[in-house]
């Protein structure tokens, strides 16, 4: 399976923050912004990844992320020209898709919770058996969304955006996973009235096939749109307060190349010792000792 994350646009909502700098570029707390959809992808066992970017904006990532290799993973990019909807992606992508199934998250969707790589599972599970997955997080002002109505074995029945009256309280998430029908569904769909490739109505096609599947993140769970100064900030407090209290770093990409095995002990060293001089760095220090010494007891 190939991940893509979608990091392009403006970030109008934070002007004017980003008007000198892309919004997934702007730290969350102690990371830039898209570390955290990378590792979400990361936790799925996607090890290839694209990433969508303005033209003005990929020199920068680029010199964030590179080739991805200090992560254990690869990292191809490519230009999104303008902004012309989330189900452009897959057409933007097509050729870095080639035969297979795909996950897209987009840059501003941050994830955290219990069981998440078991519910990361189900999703690829369901592209590998042709249907798709959207990720359903309940939320009180399901106007302001595009929801889904569910069945009683959570397939999706329908599919609305903003609506004024709601049929139920699941919004759709900016996390989707995919088989590789989705280029040739993508290269079907026509404009929207804001002229835009809808992410809804290539939702709706595999709707109408009955290959519409939900994932729901339940209520021990968080996901944050941090597109907003209010979100980027509530978002950076909830991750400084978890990692204070658990001595944890969230979404620490070298962390999770290394359980996945995408890393040895010494190259997480390696990584450790480029950042040495933050917590950051010391964390990985710690984990790489930490295997190191374990590795020995056996």
């Amino acid at each position: 399976m190939k991940g893509i994350v979608l990091a392009g646009g403006t970030g109008s909502r934070l002007h004017p923050i980003t008007k000198g700098i892309s919004k997934q570029l702007v730290p969350l707390y102690d990371k830039p912004m898209v570390y955290y959809p990378i590792s979400v992808l990361m936790l799925a066992q996607i090890r290839d990844i694209l990433l969508i970017t303005t033209l003005e904006d990929q020199h920068d990532f680029k010199k964030l992320l590179g080739d991805g290799s200090q992560y254990g993973i690869n990292i191809e990019y490519v230009v999104q020209p303008s902004p012309d909807g989330l189900a452009q992606a897959f057409i933007l992508g097509e050729e870095f898709i080639k035969d297979d199934s795909v996950a897209m998250v987009l840059g501003d969707n941050i994830f955290y919770g219990s069981n998440f790589i078991n519910i990361l599972k189900e999703a690829k599970s369901n592209a590998e058996n042709k249907k798709a997955s959207v990720f359903g997080y309940e939320v009180k002002d399901p106007q302001r969304f595009g929801i889904m109505e569910l069945d009683e074995n959570n397939n999706v029945i329908s599919v609305e955006e903003k609506p004024e009256q709601p049929k139920s309280d699941y919004a759709i998430t900016g996390l989707y996973f995919y088989d590789n029908s989705v280029v040739e569904k993508a290269k079907s769909l026509k404009p929207s009235k804001r002229n835009e490739l809808e992410i809804t109505d290539l939702n709706r096609i595999y709707l109408e096939e009955n290959k519409l599947k939900a994932c729901l993140l339940d209520s021990g769970f968080t996901w944050f749109d941090t597109g907003t100064p209010d979100s980027l900030l509530d978002a950076s407090n909830m991750i400084r307060t978890i990692q204070k209290n658990r001595g944890s770093i969230i979404s620490c990409l070298e962390q999770i190349a290394f359980k996945n095995g995408w890393l040895t002990i010494d190259e997480l060293l390696d990584r450790a010792e480029a950042l040495r001089k933050n917590e950051y760095g010391q964390y990985l220090f710690k984990k790489a000792e930490k295997a190191k010494t374990k590795k020995l007891e056996k």
